[in-house]
């Protein structure tokens, strides 16, 4: 519980930030939580913090490039029938804002995704009063992304030992047939657990037993004294 308050309320302050300042911040500080109280190795999670750059880069791309005949708004632009295509300094300025908002959301995510197991997730919602029917679903679909990777795995390695990537065509054709395959072997795993459950009478909700739940009002006075500062630093640099 104090673990998804502290990255929710996190987030929220990010999220209505819109500054670069409280992003990297906010980066620092979930980064830090992870590394050193989670125990997460720092180059597993740099690592981990790199997975997202590529779609970002790109964004922050797309957000920058303007297209407009007023030559004054860009930095550099090249003509294109009769306008003109370029990078603008509002625009590039709004994608450094969004690519960094958008870091400091993943390190809040993988704040509390990397330190935290599933069971305890979905014992903290319901303890929220989250509706019955979307825990049941997260339950289950976080077990078959495991499902999907295994099968995944198995089909891979055992084209492999083939000599099915031997060479550039020949691992094309594997691919293809990977992907062609893969969703009935997935849904047929799938299915087996579905009725593995059910032989242990399963009726549309996992009973799992939970850890006594120890709580204090004493231990959320560091989160909430951490986003009072963000907000204070946010308000700070916008005046």
């Amino acid at each position: 519980m104090y673990k998804l308050i502290f990255a929710i309320i996190t987030l929220g302050v990010g999220l209505w930030a819109n500054s670069v300042v409280t992003s990297l911040l906010i980066i620092v500080i979930m980064s830090w939580y992870t590394v050193r109280k989670g125990g997460i190795p720092l180059t597993i999670f740099i690592r981990l913090m790199m997975l997202p750059m590529a779609f970002l880069v790109i964004g922050v791309l797309i957000i920058g490039i303007n297209v407009s005949e007023d030559i004054n708004i860009f930095l550099a632009y090249i003509p294109v029938f009769g306008t003109h295509i370029g990078v603008s300094l509002s625009g590039l300025q709004h994608g450094i804002i969004i690519f960094f908002k958008s870091l400091a959301a993943v390190s809040c995510l993988y704040f509390l995704a990397l330190n935290t197991p599933m069971v305890d997730i979905l014992n903290t919602l319901a303890r929220l009063k989250i509706p019955k029917l979307f825990i049941e679903l997260m339950g289950l679909i976080y077990r078959f992304i495991f499902v999907l990777l295994e099968t995944v795995d198995t089909m891979f390695t055992a084209q492999k030992s083939r000599m099915g990537y031997a060479s550039f065509s020949s691992g094309y054709r594997s691919l293809a047939a990977l992907a062609a395959t893969l969703f009935v072997r997935s849904y047929k795993r799938a299915g087996d657990l579905y009725t593995a459950l059910e032989a242990r009478g399963y009726e549309e909700e996992i009973n799992v037993l939970a850890e006594p739940f120890e709580t204090g009002k004493t231990q959320y006075t560091g989160p909430i004294f951490i986003n009072i500062l963000l907000v204070l630093i946010t308000l700070l640099f916008k005046t």
